[in-house]
């Protein structure tokens, strides 16, 4: 028998997030990319800040469930740049989802919002990063994007 997964939190990335700019309808859903301005990583083994590069990259399906794909970089505190690749899904009440376009304010335990992120460094520090799985719960707000990180054992 497979060892039993478990998760164990690992840090909150805020990212902060500029308009979004949309490509329009492309087939199979609307095309948005949501500039990323910078933000903050917080937690015990983690900590720095989001660089002002790179964006979140959405298709917005006609049945209104959202494709997620943020590619950005943090900075740690001490010095190292990890590159941060974050693939995902949005989904709930389409009222819901609504007022979260128009940038009003929805409790994020109403929407499904979760994300496997994948890291890259060369910082030996922070290469257990790229060592391990990582899945991720976030939240949506009108000028960030909270993500709490955990760790699969």
């Amino acid at each position: 028998m497979a060892p039993e997964l478990h998760t164990q939190y690992a840090f909150t990335i805020t990212a902060h997030i500029a308009d979004v700019t949309s490509a329009g309808e492309i087939g199979h859903g609307v095309r948005r990319i949501i500039p990323i301005t910078g933000g903050e990583v917080r937690g015990e083994k983690v900590n720095g800040k989001v660089l002002a590069l790179g964006a979140d990259f959405q298709i917005i399906r006609p049945d209104e469930l959202i494709e997620l794909e943020a590619k950005y970089a943090f900075e740690t505190d001490d010095g190292a740049v990890v590159y941060v690749e974050n693939k995902g899904i949005r989904f709930g009440p389409v009222e819901l989802l609504q007022k979260l376009k128009r940038g009003e304010v929805v409790d994020p335990k109403l929407i499904y919002f979760r994300t496997v992120p994948k890291f890259e460094t060369g910082h030996e520090k922070y290469r257990w990063l790229m060592q391990h799985i990582f899945v991720a719960s976030a939240a949506r707000h009108a000028d960030r994007v909270v993500i709490d990180v955990f760790l699969v054992l």
